[in-house]
């Protein structure tokens, strides 16, 4: 498919290339060594000819060399990040090298002058009036990271990042202080180099982020404040994340970096289950003949079933980079493969990356240019999840293949089989063997992604400190898959098999353009920034209708179909101003306007306004020669974000019609019609708004070796957009979406990093952070008059029709509604449980809310520790009363688990053998004894390495390292996994302890 956009970047591109072929007159060379106080070569220090575009970075030992250097006087910049930045005078001669001796930079941890990415440009990091904070890639989690959020997990205060599942590229869940809404989007905005990405789920891929290759990470920048994230407008109430892949330097030589990785994964823990010998134990005292001639079917066989559907996992990940610059063009150009397998046996994935990145500087200085092209190539061959769960319930008793007529039918396979009939098929309600469910299914698909943009600045002549912006940019995929089971299959049997295909393609454009003007005022009046822009952003999403086959090509019911098409527009105005007196008062109010297509045109405009002040007490003259205080400011903002991402739901205030079920249709010729039924909707639903009030004071300790944070925060959402129970004859369904009610997040953020020690053999710094919140619905809108509970959501497994969750006004969200157990002697009485209301009887007015899955408390502790050449890092993270519902025990923890009604028999956890329960009754999954206390602290990531330096020649370098990953576990909960973002755990993919050995070469 043809890319509007893709012919005027190649015309740019080509345009460029032409106009660096000029030759460069009169024009000589520089060339130098940086050391540090120590006189030691420090590479990877920027070196720049002030006033032009100039420039390189030094090598392993520390020099440098810049060609084509006009011939005259220059001033030579050093910098780099945490150093004082030096400046020397240098006089270049024609067609000769000027060297320039003895530079040395010393350390200054203060920091202020570096840049931050902010939204729209950057500020130096003492001019910042809002909550931000910045990750680097010497900060970045180490090891086998396949998906990029995975970098800065428990680096950031306020930012709660939990894998969705160990399942390779299956992505991770992010919480910016918390969620704002109910039923839209929580998921923070992603802006890669400039380009607001779509990470909304991409059918075949585990995440839309999988897609993105970390390697060509430079830097994470996290927005949270509403005064850092309101000039983004309708996307921003669940904060931004700014992601900024790797650049080349003008005039920097060219450099080669390879880096290879080799992982092994295991699974370390189980979910505890019955052996064959126990459950041979519980049939024959109490048992059925019949059930103890099952279980004596196959004498001695003791099956782990999670052993058979669990394999070790091997993971290769390699990444190739060039970065230079070819006369005055910047470059960098990066290419990767990974492969990756999965726990479970048949799951895979394959990456293959490129990326492209042209920095270049034209028109003396005037005009930058930045462009950017990303790809990817996804394979991934899925393993049906849903045999972690059977295979904890699966007959132990059984082997994995079985001799017999009967068996291979089914490919060999054992089977539950009902010997007790003639046909001796399958036995009705028994969960198939989860090898074969593994092995006889293939479920492959293949992504394509292409995230780029080309972005110019442009310094206008007439006035210098007038720049005009223009962005364009865009996101598109595809995505193709197949799904195939044998006519064999005992898990496809009715259907004889399957042979499935979809396919889905999202294309996403972005036009945006912004003037800036930056002046300083005369008189010793500040500093003014204003900027005003425009942005467009077009997103549209395309799902092909396909008809469902059987394993040989054949139809499995005729039908008629649509394909999925949906789209949904934003038009946006914003500008900001930025005032700066004398380094100490500063003041920053940004105002956007959104217009979104979702919603009708009386509202479809939202107003969003910000507004923050910071007070830099270190720059007043009381603590200027303070040698105690380094840095000291004091921030305070206001903000409104916006919301109108409904999650599948392009249309809702428009009356549409969509297809029915697959059981309701029109036969015509041989082919099923289905019927056509017109969805709920709401003409006046329109934007959430989340108002944040924030206090912040950053401060700075004995020259900075000790630098912290501190946030205190309150988010304020009005006008949730909620999925609430429509009153009888009112609307097209019983539930429809709707602004209802409001919810606020308030809590408490504490970030600190110290310099234990600084020396010039070694250096150990320790980042901790800490953040408390709390959140709670305040207000259910039309709800709040109803005496029901409210809506209750997440269905668990067991009985019919069982929530667990309920959202009720004056409670936090999601909390778990429970009856209260009654325990004897210390242990659980079945279906027994505290009458609440004292009214005689136990019904649904006992329920009560019994915590959440949310944790009231987060905290993150990284080391980097180096002595000498060697390196030693580990990030430890720690959730305090986060609680889950323990699905897998409440669900199968009874003797009828094992005591099948039908002719099979299953299996139970342990906790039988406590409990004691012989079957589940009408209340016991919705008992408050499921629900646990879950905090845990986690060991992350160790890593050690060694940096062999130059061992084949001068401009080469050479880095070892060993990393594990998810090294230990301290909680008392006793399932899977303590760390499940939505408190239900069921089938739940295993996190595999990782060991990865790592070579990174560079020349």
């Amino acid at each position: 498919m043809k890319h509007p956009y893709l012919p005027k970047l190649l015309f740019l591109l080509l345009f460029f290339c032409a106009g660096f072929t000029g030759a460069f007159a009169q024009t000589g060379s520089v060339s130098g060594r940086v050391v540090d106080e120590k006189s030691q070569g420090m590479p990877g220090v920027t070196v720049l000819i002030e006033g032009t575009s100039l420039g390189n970075s030094t090598n392993s030992d520390g020099t440098f060399s810049i060609l084509n250097v006009p011939a005259g006087p220059h001033t030579l910049v050093t910098s780099f990040v945490g150093y004082t930045s030096q400046r020397i005078p240098v006089t270049v001669v024609s067609g000769q090298n000027a060297t320039v001796a003895g530079i040395t930079l010393g350390e200054n941890t203060t920091l202020l002058s570096e840049a931050v990415v902010v939204g729209y440009g950057t500020q130096r990091r003492q001019d910042v009036t809002s909550s931000i904070t910045t990750v680097s890639s010497r900060e970045f989690v180490q090891g086998q990271i396949t998906t990029p959020e995975q970098l800065i997990n428990g680096k950031v205060a306020g930012v709660q990042i939990t894998s969705n599942s160990g399942q390779p590229g299956s992505g991770s869940t992010i919480r910016i202080r918390g969620g704002s809404s109910l039923n839209a989007s929580n998921d923070p905005l992603v802006i890669i180099d400039g380009v607001p990405v779509d990470n909304n789920e991409l059918k075949g891929a585990p995440s839309a982020l999988s897609l993105v290759n970390p390697n060509d990470i430079e830097t994470f920048t996290v927005l949270k404040d509403a005064s850092a994230t309101a000039i983004y407008g309708s996307r921003a109430s669940n904060g931004v994340i700014l992601i900024t892949t790797k650049k080349g330097l003008q005039g920097e030589k060219t450099r080669v970096n390879f880096n290879t990785q080799f992982s092994v994964s295991k699974n370390y823990k189980q979910t505890e289950v019955l052996s064959g010998d126990q459950i041979r134990a519980i049939v024959n005292e109490k048992g059925t003949d019949d059930q103890k001639a099952l279980a004596n079917l196959f004498p001695g066989t003791n099956t782990n079933w999670q052993d058979q559907i669990y394999r070790t996992a091997n993971t290769s990940d390699n990444n190739l980079s060039v970065t230079g610059s070819a006369g005055k063009l910047p470059y960098r150009a990066s290419v990767g493969y990974l492969t990756q397998q999965g726990l479970l046996k048949t799951n895979d994935l394959k990456r293959n990356s490129v990326s492209l990145g042209l920095t270049p500087v034209l028109l003396d200085g005037n005009l930058k240019v930045d462009l950017n092209v990303k790809g990817s190539w996804v394979d991934n061959n899925y393993a049906d999840q849903g045999v972690v769960g059977t295979a904890t319930f699966f007959d132990p008793t059984k082997p994995v293949f079985a001799p017999g007529a009967g068996y291979a039918a089914y490919g060999g396979y054992y089977q539950p089989l009902d010997l007790t009939s003639t046909t001796g098929g399958l036995v009705g309600l028994a969960p198939t063997n989860p090898v074969a469910r593994l092995e006889q299914r293939r479920d492959r698909s293949t992504i394509k992604r292409s995230i780029g943009n080309v972005q110019l600045d442009y310094k206008m002549p007439f006035l210098t400190d007038l720049r005009a912006n223009l962005n364009l940019g865009y996101d598109i995929s595809r995505s193709n898959g197949t799904t195939f089971v044998p006519a064999i299959a005992a898990s496809e049997i009715n259907r004889k098999g399957v042979n499935d295909h979809y396919s889905q393609s999202r294309d996403n454009k972005l036009l945006e353009f912004y003037l800036n003007y930056s002046k300083q005022l005369p008189n010793d009046l500040g500093r003014l920034d204003l900027l005003a822009g425009h942005s467009y952003q077009d997103f549209r999403r395309n799902t092909p209708f396909q008809q469902a086959y059987q394993a040989d090509g054949q139809l499995v019911s005729t039908k008629s179909g649509f394909d999925a098409y949906s789209r949904n527009v934003l038009i946006s105005f914003y500008g900001r101003l930025n005032y700066n007196y004398k380094d100490r008062y500063l003041v920053t109010a940004s105002l956007r306007n959104d217009a979104s297509s979702r919603f009708a045109k009386s509202v479809r405009n939202g107003l969003f306004p910000a507004v923050s002040a910071a007070w830099r007490v270190k720059g007043e003259d009381f603590l200027a020669n303070n040698t105690l205080i380094s840095d000291l400011k004091f921030r305070v903002s206001y903000g409104v974000t916006g919301q109108q991402d409904i999650v599948g739901n392009d249309y809702p205030s428009l009356a549409n019609y969509n297809p029915g079920e697959s059981t309701v249709g029109y036969q015509f010729g041989g082919i099923y019609y289905p019927t056509l039924r017109i969805s709920p909707y709401d003409t006046n639903i329109k934007w959430e708004e989340t108002k944040t009030y924030n206090a912040g004071l950053d401060y700075g300790i004995l020259d900075n070796r000790l630098v912290g944070t501190v946030d205190v925060y309150l988010r304020k959402t009005n006008d949730l957009i909620a999925l609430i129970t429509a009153r009888a004859g009112t609307n097209f369904s019983n539930q429809f979406f709707t602004n209802a009610g409001n919810l606020e997040n308030r809590g408490l953020e504490l970030g600190l990093t110290g310099q234990v020690v600084r020396s010039t053999d070694i250096n150990w710094t320790l980042n901790a952070n800490a953040t408390l919140n709390r959140n709670k619905i305040t207000n259910l809108g039309q709800e709040s008059a109803n005496a029901g509970p409210g809506n209750r959501f997440e269905g668990i497994d067991g009985g019919t029709g069982n929530n667990i969750k309920v959202n009720t006004a004056g409670y936090p969200v999601g909390s778990y509604y429970v009856y209260q157990q009654v325990y004897e002697n210390g242990k659980p009485v079945l279906d027994k449980y505290v009458d609440r209301n004292n009214d005689g009887q136990i019904n649904e007015q006992d329920l009560y809310r019994y915590h959440s899955a949310a944790p009231k408390a987060t905290y993150g502790l990284s080391s980097n520790l180096s002595v000498h050449k060697a390196t030693l890092a580990f990030t430890l993270r720690s959730y305090q009363k986060n609680y889950v519902y323990d699905n897998v025990r409440s669900n199968n923890s009874y003797y009828t688990n094992v005591l099948q009604a039908q002719p099979f028999l299953g299996n139970a956890t342990p906790e039988l053998l406590n409990s004691q329960f012989a079957a589940p009754g009408e209340k016991t999954r919705l008992s408050d004894y499921w629900v646990h206390d879950a905090s845990f602290i986690r060991m992350d990531n160790i890593t050690l390495g060694y940096d062999f330096g130059s061992l084949i020649q001068e401009s080469t370098n050479l880095h070892l390292t060993f990393a594990v990953q998810n090294v230990f576990t301290v909680t008392k909960y006793k399932g899977l996994d303590p760390e499940i973002f939505n408190g239900l755990d069921k089938n739940l993919y295993p996190r595999p302890r990782t060991f990865t050995v790592g070579l990174n070469f560079g020349l």
